[in-house]
């Protein structure tokens, strides 16, 4: 599987996002309305508007921000695979934004594409959207506007594993269980980013959580070639 695919040409992603505020009461006034009708379907029936709105502005570009974006790239070395990270993460998120768009446009005069899980219809979106909001111009790698299918570079995992069932969804966890690949959410999962990141103060262990998902998206597509998965001593996160 995945014979035309080249390690070197995957750049790997993966971000992590929280609410934009740290309580709904500091969300701005004329934007406290359109969250709680935009996400009403979400909203549980004992939810307080504080409540709905910590556990779920976070996956909503028009009410959260970025404050992680983990990268990862093969090298190879005398015949041996090595995987690089590097993270972009913090308090500003226009400037890791601005971080972002710096290596990735590196990276795509390279030929890279896209790789992660469910990036088409989350990470992806959510950083274009969160670009233009803070007034950055999409570049060129980022643009699919009037792209045909086959003409936009990203390789998403959730879509290989659909193999065309388009009702598919299996979350990561699930797939790296199913082939062998350790779990990158024994510890944390997507749900306590904003706690950990607006109660806790603890954004290492935000960049840790978001570094494995890297990780495990590129045993992946290792796995999917049939070749052997990374050893410890084969990667080297940002930290």
């Amino acid at each position: 599987m995945l014979e035309y695919l080249k390690l070197q040409d995957l750049l790997f992603l993966d971000i992590e996002t929280v609410p934009a505020f740290a309580e709904f009461e500091q969300l701005p006034e004329p934007l406290q309305p359109l969250f709680l009708k935009k996400t009403e379907r979400l909203r549980g029936s004992d939810e307080s508007d504080a409540d709905h709105y910590f556990n779920t502005a976070g996956i909503y570009a028009e009410f959260g921000k970025v404050i992680c974006i983990s990268l990862g790239a093969f090298k190879q070395e005398n015949g041996t695979y090595y995987l690089k990270i590097k993270t972009c993460s913090g308090d500003d998120e226009k400037g890791i934004l601005q971080d972002f768009l710096q290596i990735i446009t590196r990276e795509s005069a390279a030929g890279k594409k896209f790789c992660g899980h469910n990036i088409r219809e989350f990470d992806i979106p959510f950083l274009c959207r969160r670009m233009l909001i803070q007034g950055i111009a999409l570049p060129e790698v980022l643009d699919f506007s009037g792209k045909k299918p086959w003409e936009v570079q990203v390789v998403d995992t959730l879509q290989l594993w659909s193999f065309g069932d388009k009702k598919h969804f299996t979350s990561l966890k699930l797939l790296a269980l199913l082939l062998g690949i350790d779990s990158p959410k024994e510890e944390m999962e997507g749900k306590d980013v904003g706690r950990v990141y607006w109660k806790e103060r603890n954004l290492p262990r935000i960049v840790e959580y978001c570094e494995k998902d890297v990780i495990t998206v590129a045993q992946l597509i290792l796995r999917f070639k049939g070749m052997p998965l990374l050893r410890p001593e084969q990667i080297s996160p940002s930290r």
